[in-house]
């Protein structure tokens, strides 16, 4: 069985019962980053009072991804309970894991969700707007030819549904200059910029383009527009 399994965005607090029983009873987990991967164990180990059987942890991201699928495969067909992890967050979502979660479908092999903490969700609800009608492009693009084509494309998107709400994702050392792209580009829209959510120092920041354009932003960002 596959298990797909939702970690924390960053509060360990926020990790389920029913994750820290899936991870801790896993044969293999395969992990974004090995390292949270195993700060996580450690904590069920503490919260939960959990035995942990598994003591296989492989690193897994983008790159690995096609590499490593055809082991995965074999074991899932062996009947080893493997489950897949992102550094934070619901894999598959701007994170690695689609191909092995489309590969289990093609084969008849059983796949599990484990569904927990999202920075998409978590972001819509703190910004404010009316979240009916949203869309996730996951991360802004980096090129400036591109972060124009994207902008009109979503121009576009507000025409047919003025209600619409977007929602990225973006680096902080990138946040600045997809500001001053939004600015230049003359697209009116109000900008919710939540930072660190969940953790010690989580900030939810609004304001007009020009005064978000000044700050300085550090750690995880999430995006919401409209």
């Amino acid at each position: 069985m596959l298990y797909i399994v939702s970690t924390p965005i960053g509060n360990l607090d926020d990790l389920s019962l029913r994750q820290a029983k899936t991870l801790a009873a896993s044969d293999i987990i395969l992990a974004e980053d090995t390292r949270s991967a195993k700060t996580l164990l450690d904590a069920i180990k503490v919260r939960f009072n959990l035995p942990v059987v598994c003591s296989t942890v492989w690193s897994y991201y983008q790159e690995k991804e096609f590499e490593k699928l055809p082991e995965i495969i074999d074991l899932l067909k062996q009947e080893k309970n493997i489950s897949l992890i992102s550094e934070a967050g619901t894999p598959l979502v701007s994170d690695p894991g689609y191909l092995l979660v489309r590969s289990c479908i093609q084969r008849n092999i059983p796949v599990t969700v484990i569904p927990g903490p999202s920075a998409i969700t978590t972001a819509l609800v703190y910004s404010g707007f009316n979240p009916g009608e949203h869309m996730f492009f996951g991360f802004f693009p980096k090129k400036e030819s591109q972060i124009i084509q994207l902008i009109d494309r979503l121009k576009k998107i507000k025409t047919i549904f003025p209600d619409m709400v977007f929602v990225f994702y973006e680096s902080p050392l990138r946040i600045n200059n997809t500001l001053q792209s939004i600015k230049r580009l003359k697209w009116n829209v109000e900008v919710v910029i939540c930072r660190e959510m969940t953790k010690k120092f989580e900030e939810i920041i609004r304001g007009p383009i020009d005064e978000l354009i000044k700050r300085d932003y550090k750690g995880e960002v999430t995006v919401v527009i409209k």
